[in-house]
């Protein structure tokens, strides 16, 4: 296939991508700029499409990928959108941190009451809480994945059980 007919090909399915974005988002912007961004890759990787191929499948997937990819990045960015006048939401006072003292004599009981578990369940709960995977205390601690989760459950839910009055 030439280059041409590559273009062609591609610029004819155009609608059908677009169709295709109210799958992933409603919003029309956001649809555009899959769009966009699907097409660019197309353009920019066609030496990697195979002639034999449906190339509206390729599209797609290529689709669902960026999609996927763009998803995970702003999770990780955990990036939050102000779209309010005057910005009102940049504005607002953080009331979930713990720089006011009753916040902190909160905290402190919080964890006062983490660590008067036993120790079987605190060790996997504080390495949870801390950003350890379940594969890697399993692998720490020298545990089976399955037992790690259940501790952890079963941590939560004795924490639960303590802080009744904190709501």
């Amino acid at each position: 296939m030439t280059t041409f007919d590559f273009d062609t090909q591609v610029s004819t399915l155009r609608p059908m991508l677009r169709t295709f974005t109210k799958k992933f988002t409603r919003d029309r912007e956001e649809s555009q700029d899959l769009v966009q961004d699907t097409i660019l890759k197309a353009l920019t990787y066609r030496d990697k499409f195979r002639a034999d191929t449906n190339l509206k499948g390729w599209l797609f997937t290529i689709m669902r990928n960026t999609f996927i990819n763009n998803y995970r990045k702003n999770q990780r960015a955990k990036t939050s959108h102000d779209t309010t006048k005057e910005l009102y939401i940049l504005n607002v006072e953080d009331t979930h941190t713990f720089n006011r003292p009753q916040e902190s004599m909160e905290f402190k009981e919080v964890w006062r009451n983490v660590n008067d578990m036993k120790d079987e369940l605190l060790k996997p709960f504080k390495m949870h809480a801390t950003g350890y995977k379940y594969h890697e205390i399993a692998k720490e601690l020298n545990l089976p994945i399955g037992t790690v989760k259940n501790r952890i459950f079963h941590a939560r839910k004795e924490i639960q059980k303590k802080l009744v009055g904190y709501n």
